[in-house]
């Protein structure tokens, strides 16, 4: 694809879908006693997706495909940061203080951004882009990390705070002309519910929607159980699963800080960048998952919270009533799991 979402601020861990055959050893006639299943493979927003609808029939394919190719090409088409004629960018280039109109789904995602820096205290920002840039995780790369002579202006520049909404008028506004938006870390959940609402428009209940790590489970999978998905463990040595959860009805995302990383000097640098401050995350929590009904928010919350550390993170995920699995560093380089209550209690249910 020309055009790509950039996911500037966090690595995106991409939950697994695991087969049922792992857990239950089936045999060659449970196999072909299985219903009709849709599978839908394919690249959108930079990324890869996929689309899988048990009980779907070849018949019902051409439909599926076409719904999810619209949704997607639709929120690139609004929220590219790499496009030009994007409405994202012409916002990104309109360098003034008067309300800029917008499309009631790139308002949406705005509002919900703005929302969940509220709640989590500027962790989550989405105008966060030239400092990430600075940090030399941004297009072009940078060999040295930038001194406070360098981050001072561009904090001038960022802050969720910078930005208002006018939800009578569906406009923004910028508090300083050269405020950017970059909505890498909640689009792509955005995009996931915009397909998952399209197959339930054409009847379809059961499915399960991936884009970018990305996912939303609904209803249940081909063997008529909870769909299985497993939460990779965040070592950058491998990958192997750390926990399989059983989801139905609910979106789930998970961010992490050991896949991208700069050292300079013999000193690692996180490529998720804290807002608050302009620097690398000073966090142990290796990687958070969040299940939520909105996939955008649970791609949002998952961001964030690597961001707060470990305290802070619980706190603001048990006020926020999230499902949330933080995976945590210890002094020793182990790694230990915290779960919220809510995610406690879906896990034992």
């Amino acid at each position: 694809m020309a055009s790509v979402l950039q996911r500037a601020t966090r690595s995106k861990l991409t939950v697994t879908v695991l087969a049922s055959a792992l857990a239950s050893g089936s045999s060659c006639a449970l196999e072909e006693s299985r219903p009709e299943t849709v599978r839908l493979t394919g690249s959108a927003m930079g990324t890869a997706y996929s689309v899988t609808v048990p009980g779907a029939s070849a018949i019902d394919e051409p439909a599926i495909a076409l719904a999810a190719r619209q949704e997607l090409q639709r929120v690139d088409a609004l929220m590219s940061t790499y496009r030009e004629d994007s409405e994202l960018s012409l916002f990104n280039r309109h360098v003034s203080s008067d309300p800029f109109p917008l499309s009631e789904a790139t308002y949406t995602v705005l509002a919900s951004a703005q929302e969940i820096s509220n709640q989590t205290g500027g962790a989550f920002d989405v105008t966060v882009g030239p400092l990430v840039n600075a940090w030399g995780f941004g297009p072009a790369g940078i060999a040295e990390p930038p001194s406070e002579a360098e981050l001072d202006p561009l904090r001038t520049r960022t802050g969720w705070s910078k930005l208002t909404l006018n939800d009578a008028e569906r406009t923004a506004s910028k508090a300083v002309p050269d405020l950017r938006c970059d909505l890498s870390a909640i689009a792509k959940g955005f995009a996931v519910d915009r397909v998952a609402s399209a197959l339930e428009g054409l009847g379809f209940t059961d499915y399960l929607v991936e884009v970018g790590g990305e996912v939303r489970a609904g209803g249940l999978n081909a063997e008529g159980e909870p769909w299985r998905l497993g939460v990779e463990r965040p070592d950058e040595s491998g990958r192997t699963v750390q926990r399989i959860l059983q989801v139905s009805g609910t979106g789930v995302a998970t961010s992490g800080d050991y896949r991208q990383f700069r050292e300079v000097g013999g000193e690692r640098f996180s490529h998720v960048i804290d807002p608050r401050t302009g620097r690398p995350a000073d966090s142990r929590v290796a990687s958070a998952t969040v299940l939520d009904p909105s996939a955008m928010r649970a791609d949002a919350f998952a961001t964030a919270l690597v961001v707060l550390g470990e305290a802070e993170a619980l706190e603001v995920a048990e006020h926020a009533n999230l499902a949330a699995l933080l995976i945590v560093r210890d002094d020793q380089g182990g790694l230990r799991e915290v779960p919220t209550s809510l995610f406690r209690a879906r896990i034992n249910h």
